[in-house]
């Protein structure tokens, strides 16, 4: 299935949404990793046709959690499907309200494609409270509640039969050099691997 295409059909065609424009089995995937937004340049998405910007980041973390990765196909092929939970670029620093709303309908059809999924990590508190809003409408509370990611991380939090694990953002300039952050995302990467072995 083409993940695009899709959604497209489901929600109809955006002008300014990024959707991940790539085949796969939705079945095969075992583990969603939700990161903050799309880049400014949908060529240096996860898959996008350099993806060095996001990749540059996100294969290092899982190098560092022991996974023997090289490529977004390589993290595929683990099960293991990446998407941004803002589907638009950023203006500014922070994300705007206005992106979310937009691409919160986006994010839940795109979540509800993957039938076999046993890990949802959210990388970063835009991907929590996202994906909080959108857990709301079934089971009318958070997943995931308030409060600081090193200190919810250890505790297991479950939507449905699904583990849904808090954790940092994996793109980013400055991310590398956040060393605590880094391990902790390493880390919590490690932890979803062992989980959908």
């Amino acid at each position: 299935m083409n993940i695009k295409q899709e959604l497209e059909r489901r929600l109809g065609t955006p002008h300014h949404i990024q959707l991940n424009d790539i085949d796969i089995d939705p079945a095969g995937i075992r583990a969603i990793l939700i990161n903050e937004v799309v880049p400014a340049d949908p060529a240096q998405d996860f898959y996008g046709s350099s993806g060095e910007q996001y990749l540059s980041t996100t294969i290092p973390l899982f190098q560092k959690a022991g996974l023997p990765v090289e490529s977004i196909g390589d993290i595929l092929r683990m099960g293991v499907y990446i998407t941004n939970a803002v589907k638009t670029p950023k203006a500014d620093y922070a994300v705007e309200k206005a992106s979310i709303e937009e691409s919160l309908p986006w994010l839940e059809q795109e979540l509800a494609l993957f039938p076999n999924v046993k890990v949802i990590m959210l990388m970063g508190d835009v991907a929590r409270k996202m994906f909080n809003q959108i857990a709301r409408k079934t089971v009318r509370r958070n997943v995931i509640p308030s409060g600081a990611t090193y200190k919810l991380r250890s505790t297991p939090f479950y939507f449905g039969d699904i583990r849904v694990m808090p954790s940092y953002i994996i793109t980013g300039g400055n991310l590398l050099i956040e060393k605590s952050k880094v391990t902790m995302a390493a880390q919590d990467i490690a932890a979803m691997a062992e989980i959908i072995r």
